[in-house]
This record gives structure tokens, C-alpha cells and sequence, in this order.
């Protein structure tokens, strides 16, 4: 799903360098969109989501273009089936072919002569005149002459017609090749169709879908990671809706921040500070990892004042430096009446990444989670409760006495604008993806 993609890719550079969120700022701002004939393309333009006229128009086009080579691809077999090839090689054929019987023709009638010439030489008798005898003897070198050069005739009548049909052949081979190279065309075309109406599909149904806290998320971890070890963060996703949500999905991703020295600029690829993460549950036992491309975490159906607990494990690469981290994480909801809902806030949890070898400083008093919850509804149940997930169900409580919370004191001030900047560059595209199409129907 492009759109969303475009959502996680934002998110993953919000988290790893609060300059992406500063520079984009101004883009969430403005909540009207500025007219066409004084709009100007920002610089980083092509990161910008789609508006919906142009994910139509994309649509459009693919469509006319996979016509197009349908059309020429029906023709091309058309041609192969009425042997429609050069009318200029066929005439050459034919002409081969007519050049080869007068060849053969006059080959014949040279040996004939050749016979005949030889039948009257062999007349020739003791009482010959010598004039006759020359004369014969003419006649016989003459006939086989003209015997040699009707062979050599014939050879090249022969030549020729072979040439004529192996130009012939390779024209009914070319457009054999060009039917089966428009045929792996309109499968890509196909392919770019169909990517161009999910794109669509994807912007109308996000744009449907209304920014709110209806799901709250708290996430907490240690304080520390070590690299080359997995670290386990607990994470809480309750329905703070006031009703029942029958289909929760949850997205997580974790990234280090950039250390000084480290180069950022518009054509970074933050997937080199990413920190691989898994989940689990009561309901998936199994370490389960997120995708590059933001593989939801399904917790499923979600009933009115329901929690749902999931551990995550981060694991940072054996080499990773030292430095900081961040894990965050935002939830969308989708319900059988058709209406959805994408969280205003997320959660995310700060953390020191020790490099191998490194030991953690000791931590009496662990800091409060760094999240952003949403009022909590009123309820007395404590583990996965009215929860429905692959089937599954359960009911066990998060785990906070063995983990440590959130948030070490030394943590570098940039470390809370970058997360400002996930939750509203992360929300924000979608926003701003909406506004769009509301600007472009207007």
C-alpha cells in the first residue's frame, strides 16, 4: 500500500532526525491550500503524498496505456496470422522464386543442348571434312558453355530465393518477438494498473477515515539497549472509544538517532538507522517480525474499555554505535459499518543504545513512560480483555514490575522533538493527503 508507505516512511524520518520534522512543519501549518497559479513546488515536491486528481489521473493513464498495448499486441497477431510482413520482401520472394523455375528452365535446356551436340559429334566419321569436324566440335564447347553458365545461373537464382525467405522468416520471427515482448508488457502494465487503483483505493479510504484518540497506546521499555541484544518493550493498546472497534491494527518501528558527523540530507536512506522489531502476544506466542514495509500488528477486535498487551523485542546490530534510540508506535482502527479512524497520538519510548561491551549505568528510580495517552475509560479489567485476535484471546497483564520505564534523564533534548515530530509528521500526511483531495473537489 503505497499510501501507507508513504505515512511510514515519513514516520521513520521523523524519529531518526528532528530536521525532516522542522523543515515539513510548515507544510502541516497551512490548513488551506494555496491556488494554483501562485502554488509553488516545494523542494522536496516528489516526497510530498498524492493528491486524489492525481491518483485518478494515474489510474487513467495506466489504464489507456495497458489499452494501448493491447491493441497493438491483437494487431501484431493479427499480422502473424494472415502473414502480414513487408509487402516488399514478399514480392522479392515470389520474384526469387519465379527467377529460380526460369533458371531451372534454362538449365535444362542447356544440357539438353549439350546431349544434342555431343550425339552429333559422336556422327563424325573417317570420311568427316575437317570443316564439319570443327564445326561439331564448336557446337559441343558452346552447349556445355552455355551448360556452366545455366548451372551457375541457377545457383544464384537459388541464392537469391534463399535470402528472400530468410528475410521473410525473420520478419514472422520479429513480430513473433514483439507479440511476446508486448505480451510481458501488458503484464507489468497490468501490474502498474492495478498498484495505480490500490493507490487510489488506499487515499479514499484513508481520507474517509477520521484522526482521533479513540485507541491509546502506552508503550514502555528499558532505559538502556546493549547492541547485539535483544531488548523487550511492553505495549498496551486500549480502546479509550466508548465503543466497540472490531478491527485494531497497530504499526511499531524503532530507529537509532543520528550521531554527530552522521550526514542527512533529501536523498538519505533512514533504513540504515532502523532497529529490527519483533512482537508477540498471549495470542501469538512466536516472535513475529514487522516488515520493512510496516506490517501491521493485528490486535483485532476491540471491545469498549478492552486492552490488548504486546511485548516487542528490539535488536540493534552487534556493530551499532553508541547513542540514542526510539521505538513508536500508532494504531488505526476499521469497524463492519465502514467507518475507521487513524490515532491523532502515538507512543513512543526513549532509550540509551550501549555499544558491545558497554556496561548500563544503575537506575534506582525509573522515569514515567513517555507516551501520549488519551483519557483512559473507565474499567477494572487488567490483561487482554474482549479482545479478538487470530482467533485468539487472553488475559495477560503487561509485565511492568520486570521493565523499566522510559526516558533516561540524559537523553539529548532533541530526543522529544523528534517524537513530536513521528506522531505529527506521521498523522500529518495523511492530513495533508486528505485536505488535497478536498481542495482538488472543491
Amino acid at each position: 500500500m503505497k499510501i501507507r508507505r508513504i505515512l511510514a516512511t515519513a514516520v521513520a524520518a521523523a524519529v531518526t532526525t528532528p530536521v525532516v520534522f522542522l523543515s515539513a512543519a510548515p507544510a502541516f501549518a497551512d490548513t488551506k491550500p494555496s491556488p494554483a497559479s501562485t502554488q509553488k513546488p516545494a523542494q522536496n515536491e516528489d516526497d510530498k503524498p498524492p493528491t486524489h486528481q492525481e491518483l485518478v489521473e494515474a489510474v487513467a493513464k495506466a489504464q489507456a496505456k495497458l489499452d494501448a498495448l493491447e491493441a497493438e499486441r491483437k494487431q501484431v497477431l493479427k499480422d502473424l496470422k494472415d502473414d502480414t510482413i513487408d509487402p516488399a520482401l514478399k514480392a522479392e520472394f515470389l520474384a526469387a522464386e519465379e527467377a529460380v523455375k526460369v533458371a531451372e528452365e534454362a538449365r535444362k535446356t542447356a544440357d539438353q543442348k549439350v546431349v544434342t551436340a555431343q550425339a552429333a559429334f559422336d556422327k563424325l566419321t573417317e570420311t568427316s571434312t575437317e570443316e564439319e569436324r570443327k564445326l561439331a566440335e564448336k557446337d559441343l564447347a558452346d552447349a556445355k558453355k552455355a551448360a556452366e553458365d545455366a548451372v551457375t545461373a541457377k545457383t544464384a537464382a537459388d541464392l537469391r530465393l534463399e535470402k528472400a525467405r530468410t528475410a521473410c522468416d525473420d520478419a514472422r520471427v520479429a513480430l513473433s518477438r514483439k507479440a511476446e515482448l508486448l505480451g510481458k508488457d501488458i503484464v507489468l502494465a497490468e501490474e502498474e494498473l492495478a498498484q495505480a487503483e490500490q493507490d487510489l483505493e488506499d487515499f479514499e479510504e484513508l481520507s474517509e477515515c477520521v484522526e482521533d484518540d479513540a485507541v491509546r497506546i502506552d508503550l514502555n521499555g528499558p532505559e538502556t539497549i546493549t547492541a547485539g541484544q535483544p531488548a523487550v518493550f511492553s505495549m498496551r493498546v486500549t480502546n479509550a472509544s466508548g465503543r466497540d472497534l472490531d478491527l485494531v491494527d497497530v504499526y511499531a518501528n524503532a530507529s537509532r538517532l543520528i550521531l554527530p558527523g552522521e550526514d542527512v540530507d533529501e536523498d538519505t536512506d533512514f533504513t540504515k538507522w532502523s532497529i529490527p522489531v519483533e512482537w508477540s502476544s498471549a495470542d501469538v506466542l512466536e516472535w513475529t517480525p514487522v516488515s520493512d514495509e510496516f506490517e501491521s500488528i493485528e490486535v483485532g477486535r476491540l471491545a469498549k474499555g478492552a486492552h490488548y498487551d504486546v511485548k516487542l523485542r528490539l535488536t540493534t546490530a552487534a556493530d551499532s554505535p553508541a547513542g540514542q534510540g526510539m521505538a513508536f508506535a500508532y494504531a488505526e482502527y476499521e469497524n463492519n459499518d465502514g467507518s475507521c479512524g487513524m490515532a491523532l497520538d502515538g507512543a513512543h519510548a526513549d532509550f540509551g543504545i550501549l555499544s558491545k561491551g558497554d556496561k548500563p549505568k544503575p537506575t534506582p528510580t525509573p522515569s514515567p513512560s513517555t507516551s501520549t495517552p488519551a483519557p483512559a475509560p473507565s474499567t477494572g479489567n487488567t490483561g487482554n480483555t474482549n479482545t479478538t485476535q487470530q482467533g485468539g484471546s487472553s488475559s495477560t497483564p503487561v509485565n511492568n514490575g520486570t521493565l523499566a520505564a522510559t526516558g533516561a534523564n540524559d537523553v539529548l533534548p532533541q530526543l522529544g522533538l523528534a517524537a513530536a515530530g513521528a506522531v505529527a509528521l506521521g498523522a500529518g500526511a495523511v492530513f495533508v493527503a486528505r485536505r488535497r483531495k478536498a481542495g482538488t473537489q472543491a
